[in-house]
């Protein structure tokens, strides 16, 4: 059994939710699929997927092996990186589109040192908060942050996960009051994001489980710059991207709103129309921007 093969089918079952999307993704049968998921359970000596003919859940074991064979599949790719790096120049004409927010807060610091890096690379960044056409639109890449991918004929490569959390003005919470559960939520004024959906509904997890608070936001606005600056500026709470929300925390301009608290995570897919590892720009490009959300992380 090739190990790496098999971790790399078994993250693309999980990450797309069904044995038939994964098998087209890869270009196999799902049956083929099926037996070397069989093999690898049997050599581990446990069940990782749980499957019925409407299903699939992962196990605790399920959720962990999978954790682990990203970080060593994101490790073997970076390193193949590196050697087809030193082995030649990347250059070219990359295009990508990106997220609005996520371009300019976490894409554009990391672009001076990637395009040093590789002088004959070529660089088009589209900024665009609506999913594309990314055969009509030419992009080699396209970025998403979503729960899940939807089918497609895309190839998709998970470079992280985002979390979504609570947050506030300290100037706001000493004038409006703190809020000690959920349902004090509704007693504040509350900025919503326009594209989200939980305009006016948050669904948070916490250490009661799962809660629901619906609410009528005083605002909404369509770009998460703006709604994070108008809670700087003590507009009301709401809702922020880590990769958002890291920096004004850090100053002290915003605050968590009960921090036990947080909306379910995004994952950070990287989607093409072409298998990873065949261009050499998408790869290095996607390294690099893997580092950068490191620092995202807490």
């Amino acid at each position: 059994m090739d190990k790496l093969s098999v971790m790399t089918a078994y993250c693309r079952i999980v990450e797309r939710g069904s044995f038939a999307r994964a098998a087209e993704d890869l270009g196999v049968s799902a049956a083929l699929l099926s037996k070397e998921i069989k093999l690898l359970e049997d050599s581990l000596g446990c069940i990782l997927l749980s499957r019925t003919t409407r299903s699939m859940s992962l196990s605790e074991a399920g959720q962990k092996y999978y954790d682990e064979a990203l970080a060593i599949l994101d490790a073997v790719g970076q390193l193949d990186g590196r050697i087809r790096e030193a082995a030649g120049t990347v250059g070219g004409t990359l295009k990508i589109n990106a997220p609005n927010s996520f371009a300019q807060e976490v894409i554009a610091p990391m672009l001076p040192a990637f395009l040093e890096r590789h002088p004959d690379l070529r660089l088009t960044l589209s900024l665009d908060d609506h999913v594309v056409d990314m055969v009509e639109g030419g992009f080699d890449v396209s970025i998403r942050v979503r729960e899940s991918l939807p089918d497609s004929s895309l190839i998709a490569r998970r470079l992280g996960r985002m979390h979504q959390r609570l947050y506030a003005a300290p100037a706001y919470l000493a004038t409006a009051g703190r809020l000690d559960s959920p349902e004090d939520i509704k007693a504040h004024r509350i900025v919503g994001f326009l594209l989200a959906d939980h305009l006016s509904e948050w669904q948070l997890r916490g250490p009661g489980g799962p809660i629901s608070v619906a609410f009528e936001p005083s605002l909404k606005v369509g770009n998460s710059l703006v709604l994070r600056d108008l809670l700087i500026a003590g507009y009301g709470i709401g809702t922020l991207p880590d990769f958002i929300a890291m920096k004004p925390e850090q100053r002290g301009d915003l605050v968590r709103v009960l921090p036990q608290y947080e909306l379910p995570p995004r994952e950070i897919f990287a989607v093409t129309a072409s298998r990873f590892g065949m261009n050499a720009k998408v790869s290095a490009f996607l390294d690099h921007l893997q580092t950068a959300l490191k620092a995202f992380h807490r």
